[in-house]
């Protein structure tokens, strides 16, 4: 994505440069117009800092692998289904070989049977035959490549059921990606809250966008304030170095993508002191593609607050 990479590489070289700039220009006689209001060195500091984040978020959202490279999601229905691009296939996919191979069920193990002739991969190594397919409920799963690599295809577990997952390099959606709109970075929208845990081992049922529903660890609440009213956000914890939030706010299907927004915040530490930055509220995989399984906020995090901070709804609207 030759034409994204220039045009954000030149706005974080923009805001980068905007603290050195101002310093130069106060030096330069009167040809240069004075600025309203000096900005600090902080300021351009974190300005930068938001910018290289939405110039990376865009770029893992178009890698090879990322959210827009999916092509298909066919869930197991029946002991044996042929995949491939052929009319004649039951899980058919719009690019790739006419027919890939057949993913077969065995009691609780599903295996790949390649179809003869083809050159594919088993993850990244060639595979010779018959394989299992691992899913991703316990790690990496395991990847079939074809198209030379530009196509992959693994198999998830979501609220109980197997699905096929296929990815692809020339997928519509990658091609034809365009950048993400966003709020101004407005750091009165970093706020400062309180996390309140839970009692060990409390969960939250959390709906997906494909009707089903898992129950999700949730460690605690985020408490903060904002024109005198105090908000809470039920928080999840999916093992990482963060905490996820899933929000649905004043926004939500007007400015900002309607099946709401999801946040990272840093695992608080013993003081229960956090940060939460709508700024970096970011649009789940189904803003991009149809073939995600995303998590859907829950009632408890359907805020009466309009966040005017973040990402914009995808596609961006259509100008008059």
């Amino acid at each position: 994505m030759p034409v994204l990479r220039d045009r954000t590489f030149c706005n974080v070289v923009h805001l980068a440069g905007i603290g050195l700039m101002l310093a130069l220009l106060s030096g330069c006689g009167g040809d240069a117009p004075a600025a309203k209001t000096p900005m600090s060195e902080e300021e351009a500091r974190y300005l930068s800092d938001e910018n290289l984040w939405r110039v990376q978020r865009e770029e893992q959202l178009v890698r090879p692998d990322g959210w827009t490279s999916l092509i298909a999601l066919h869930f197991l229905t029946l002991q044996s289904h042929y995949i491939g691009s052929s009319a004649r296939s039951g899980m058919r996919i719009p690019l790739g070989p006419d027919s890939l191979g057949m993913i077969q069920r065995s009691g609780d193990r599903v295996f790949f049977v390649p179809e003869s002739g083809l050159s594919l991969t088993v993850d990244g190594e060639p595979l010779k035959g018959r394989v299992e397919l691992k899913d991703d409920s316990a790690g990496a799963p395991t990847v079939i490549g074809f198209d030379e690599g530009k196509g992959r295809l693994n198999l998830i577990t979501r609220g109980g059921r197997q699905a096929v997952r296929v990815r692809h390099e020339d997928a519509p959606t990658r091609k034809n990606f365009t950048p993400i709109e966003f709020w101004k970075p407005d750091p009165g929208w970093r706020v400062q809250a309180r996390f309140v845990p839970h009692p060990p081992g409390k969960t939250l049922e959390i709906g997906t966008i494909i009707g089903t529903s898992e129950a999700m660890p949730n460690p605690g609440v985020f408490e903060f304030q904002r024109d005198g009213k105090t908000y809470r956000i039920e928080a999840l914890d999916q093992g990482e170095t963060t905490l996820q939030l899933i929000i649905a706010d004043r926004t939500s299907g007007h400015e900002s993508y309607g099946a709401g927004r999801y946040l990272d915040v840093a695992r608080p530490g013993p003081d229960g002191k956090a940060v939460i930055d709508f700024n970096r509220a970011y649009n789940p995989p189904c803003a991009f593609t149809q073939f995600a399984t995303c998590p859907l906020p829950p009632r408890e995090n359907r805020l009466d607050l309009a966040i005017t901070a973040g990402e914009k709804r995808y596609p961006p609207k259509k100008k008059a």
